[in-house]
């Protein structure tokens, strides 16, 4: 199976498991020139900007690990362009989730980092 649908299957059963927890999912594969947020969905007053990660095995590090500073950054500029455009201002409240899938199981990590100002 090619990656590129393996991602899009993992995605889809990231949202499932979200809505049935209460967010409310209100795009997927959001792309822009900066990257690309894989769900936004709105939750407990929060707008929330998700990363799904999976991994087959452990083989490969865990899923939850593979958000590293790098991507948290290029995720929140992609954050902050969606908020930009959507005419959403600072006084929304945002928050960022990994969801990691792995070896059948689906871990949610609520808030599993802080905002980064790329504006400074």
């Amino acid at each position: 199976m090619n990656q590129r649908k393996t991602g899009a299957e993992r995605e889809a059963e990231a949202a499932s498991y979200l809505t049935a927890h209460g967010m409310r999912i209100v795009a997927s594969n959001f792309r822009c020139r900066q990257g690309e947020i894989d769900l936004i969905g709105y939750h407990e007053n929060y707008l929330v900007f998700v990363e799904v990660k999976y991994r087959r095995g452990n083989e490969k590090g865990y899923a939850l690990e593979a958000v590293d500073e790098r991507k948290q950054r290029r995720i929140c500029q992609v954050a902050d362009y969606y908020r930009y455009i959507h005419k959403l201002g600072d006084s929304v409240s945002v928050r960022y989730d990994v969801v990691g899938i792995q070896d059948g199981e689906v871990q949610w990590v609520k808030n599993a980092f802080p905002h980064i100002d790329m504006r400074r």
